[in-house]
């Protein structure tokens, strides 16, 4: 048959006797799923690397500078800031890690009923708060309770509500909403910010993959944030659908079966 993508087989051969006749068999293994895994391996190391050897030049520049040259007072407070920024910037991508290394670690998450209405109405002071008053949050919730692992349904959920404002000029509006039913529940952040273009939308859950890097970069993000909401909504049989205009906002809406809600 036909391959949509090219596959890599390893092949081994034997030969084979059988009364007067000799021949061959060949036995054929699909290696493709491993030498993807392996390329994915290469490639996040790759990506790490990248990541934190940015902020490492910056670092060992400014400490070589400090080092060789009699600074200014102020001189020297705006290097230690810079610095500063940069160290913070490599202690939140290890953090990343480490998060998305004990998800992909941990055992399945617990089942506490969460209330949603707690939670809700955290997420929303929390958007407040990172807004500073340039955005309107709008909170539309109805339903009942959910049952999961609070601590990383809250880390996935806060994940998807801080992108919302950061990728939202000002005087925008950043809608959280929250609706359970017979057929399951929705979490939804609707935003009127700057959208993603279709062609990003499929990889947009990837470790490391950014639309805009120096968007990203500037707004404090990793560039892990995504893959940590996509591992913890998975360990909670969650799926996560993102629809985007360009130039009119975006939609990340995370859908949870039946077997995960309490209550009406």
């Amino acid at each position: 048959g036909e391959f949509a993508e090219p596959h890599l087989f390893e092949v081994d051969a034997s030969p084979l006797r059988e009364g007067s006749e000799t021949g061959v068999v060949l036995t054929f293994h699909d290696v493709t799923p491993l030498r993807r895994l392996e390329n994915l391996r290469k490639d996040f190391v790759a990506n790490v690397s990248h990541e934190l050897r940015t902020p490492l030049t910056v670092l060992a520049g400014f400490l070589e500078t400090l080092q060789e040259i009699e600074l200014e007072p102020y001189e020297q407070r705006h290097y230690l800031e810079l610095m500063s920024d940069q160290s913070q910037r490599m202690q939140r991508i290890v953090r990343d890690l480490l998060t998305l290394s004990s998800l992909e670690a941990a055992p399945p998450p617990e089942n506490e009923v969460i209330d949603m209405a707690t939670l809700l109405d955290k997420l929303k002071r929390d958007a407040e708060a990172l807004s500073g008053g340039r955005h309107r949050i709008v909170l539309e919730a109805e339903g009942g309770d959910l049952r999961g692992a609070e601590g990383e349904l809250i880390s996935a959920m806060a994940n998807l509500v801080t992108n919302a404002v950061r990728y939202t000029p000002e005087g925008g509006t950043v809608t959280i909403s929250w609706r359970s039913g017979s057929e399951g529940g929705e979490f939804a952040v609707q935003d009127t910010g700057i959208g993603i273009d279709p062609q990003h939308i499929p990889r947009l859950t990837e470790r490391f993959y950014r639309v805009d890097r120096g968007r990203s970069r500037d707004t404090g993000g990793t560039g892990l944030g995504l893959a940590i909401v996509k591992h913890a909504l998975v360990r909670h049989q969650a799926g996560l659908d993102i629809t985007s205009t360009p130039g009119k906002g975006s939609r990340f809406a995370v859908r949870f079966p039946t077997a995960r809600l309490v209550g009406p």
